[in-house]
């Protein structure tokens, strides 16, 4: 399960727009919503594609937005 709170207040953070994360992660826009609000979950590349874009290189920070318990 995502921590959707924490991955909206990264993204806001690093000044991005969830439509341009879309792209970058060729999804639509509507998708990434989704994932974010844990409707659909990501997968691992998804997972890897959106650390990339947001420069999130901090294995503990991943693995607390992406697996929160």
């Amino acid at each position: 399960m995502t921590d959707s709170y924490i991955l909206r207040n990264l993204i806001k953070e690093k000044g991005f727009k969830l439509k341009y994360i879309a792209q970058k992660m060729g999804i639509t826009y509507y998708t990434l919503q989704r994932k974010i609000n844990n409707e659909v979950t990501f997968n691992s590349e998804e997972i890897l594609k959106l650390c990339d874009i947001l420069n999130l290189k901090d294995l503990k920070k991943r693995e607390k937005i992406f697996f929160k318990r």
